[in-house]
């Protein structure tokens, strides 16, 4: 009997869930198919990357996982990573709004508040802004039926005082993004129903999210965060050695694939040719249409945005930091006139990764309409993050080093629509390309955790296709 071969294009948490999961199953079912990933640059993981620099433990890109979301937790306990866990250190965030640091109003969902005093008692809003955000519980429900943007939900339930200065430093932040464009079907859906079942979003986190069990005031509390002791990478590290040897192919991209009669042909940039029964496609969305260029319903593709962003971490002597905080970081009101949109203390929030005696910052830049500053040299955007830290923290000190990464055009955005545009092309995939299946960040859900999601749904989808 023949063995089937899988091909994985793209190399980052997504593809390699995907061929973690295929391969247990190949095992476990004595299944007769072989796993092959290929990644265009020399390393795995996308954009998860650690590195270390003057025994300091940076990331390049993210620098946690959600410990309320099983996907994550439930591989790190497969792969035997919980003895290598570190939580965040402190939990308290602030929010830069009118010049001035603002502790983060306790009691609040993704920046929604479902607790009223706290909100009452924030310093944040105006008495006009708190009272306008109250309308909420007593304003009737949307009649919206179809997709809208996040931020219409929010103006219309809580006004916009609470949406600029909580709701979207948060939302945007996450997805470095416009919540005034933003599909609510395809990133907060939960939010519309909410408002549908309860008729006010804070009465639906109330009665949906009750108030957790007090616990013994010697226990601290767990973070909400977690990495491990040597990094995120540790995770990319670890699913690497799992996979069977020759698995994996780097520095090899994919540039053309070929439908033919039984499955299909990959043209590699080395000139090899790979034969493949299934591919699971993680590379970016806006990749893709190259790769298949024959294809024109793919070309729609392009209509999903993609921003650019950069992250830049700073390193300084402890002495520096006039205003050193006990707090992860804060994040900046859209309506102030910063450029960086957050930024993160390091050495507070994960206190394993700095030297005794130092400070580590990461601030991020890129905002939708200032996407012009990713292009700038590194020492104009370091310039830039040290006069806005200057003006917050009264950082005056060059750093000890700075490193800055670059992500161009490369977080999707998911705007109106967004659900049925994506269903569009996979009706046409599956029709026009059977046995290619299109997963990833691209499409339904941008973290860590939902990406190893995608990936374990995705090598389901393409045994049970090989299984027919």
């Amino acid at each position: 009997m023949e063995r089937k071969k899988i091909v994985i294009v793209g190399g980052g948490i997504t593809g390699l869930s995907a061929a973690y999961y295929l391969q247990k199953q190949i095992r476990e079912n004595q299944l007769a198919v072989d796993v092959k990933l290929v990644e265009a640059t020399e390393r795995l993981g996308g954009r998860i990357h650690t590195i270390k620099r003057d025994s300091f433990t940076i990331e390049r890109g993210p620098d946690s996982l959600l410990a309320r979301k099983p996907e994550a937790m439930n591989l790190v306990q497969e792969l035997g990573l919980e003895d290598e866990i570190v939580y965040n250190g402190t939990g308290q965030s602030y929010i830069l709004v009118k010049n001035k640091l603002h502790k983060m109003p306790k009691g609040a969902f993704m920046g929604v508040p479902k607790e009223i005093k706290p909100l009452l008692a924030s310093n944040v809003f105006s008495r006009k802004g708190k009272l306008r955000a109250l309308w909420d519980m007593v304003l009737p429900k949307s009649k919206e039926t179809g997709d809208q943007s996040v931020g219409a939900l929010m103006r219309r339930r809580f006004g916009d005082e609470l949406v600029d200065y909580q709701i979207d430093p948060l939302l945007s932040g996450i997805h470095s993004g416009d919540i005034d464009q933003m599909s609510l079907q395809a990133t907060y859906p939960m939010f519309h129903r909410l408002e549908q079942e309860h008729g006010s979003l804070i009465k639906g986190l109330q009665k949906t999210m009750p108030k957790p069990a007090k616990k013994a005031k010697e226990k601290k509390s767990q973070g909400m965060f977690f990495s491990f002791e040597n990094g995120l990478e540790t995770l990319i590290d670890r699913l690497e050695e799992k996979l069977t040897d020759g698995t994996v192919r780097t520095h090899t991209a994919v540039d053309h694939i070929e439908k033919k009669e039984h499955g299909y042909h990959l043209l590699l940039s080395n000139g090899e040719v790979y034969r493949a029964d299934a591919i699971i496609m993680t590379a970016p969305h806006n990749k893709v249409p190259k790769i298949l260029s024959q294809y024109d319903f793919l070309k729609n593709l392009y209509d999903i945005p993609a921003t650019s962003t950069a992250n830049v971490v700073l390193a300084f002597d402890q002495s520096q930091i006039k205003k050193d905080i006990d707090g992860t970081g804060f994040l900046v009101s859209r309506s102030e006139k910063y450029r960086i949109t957050a930024c993160t203390w390091t050495h507070r929030k994960w206190p394993n990764t700095t030297p005794e005696g130092k400070a580590l910052f990461r601030c991020y830049v890129g905002k939708p309409d200032d996407q012009d500053i990713v292009n700038l040299s590194d020492e104009e955007i370091t310039d830039i993050v040290l006069r806005d830290l200057n003006k917050t923290m009264k950082i005056k000190a060059r750093p000890e080093f700075s490193i800055i990464t670059r992500f161009k055009h490369a977080r999707p955005q998911y705007h109106v629509g967004h659900i049925e545009l994506v269903a569009d092309i996979r009706a046409n995939a599956a029709s026009e390309l059977p046995g290619l299946f299109l997963t990833g960040s691209s499409y339904d859900g941008v973290g860590i955790p939902d990406c190893i999601g995608h990936g374990r749904k995705s090598a389901e989808e393409v045994l049970g296709f090989l299984n027919k």
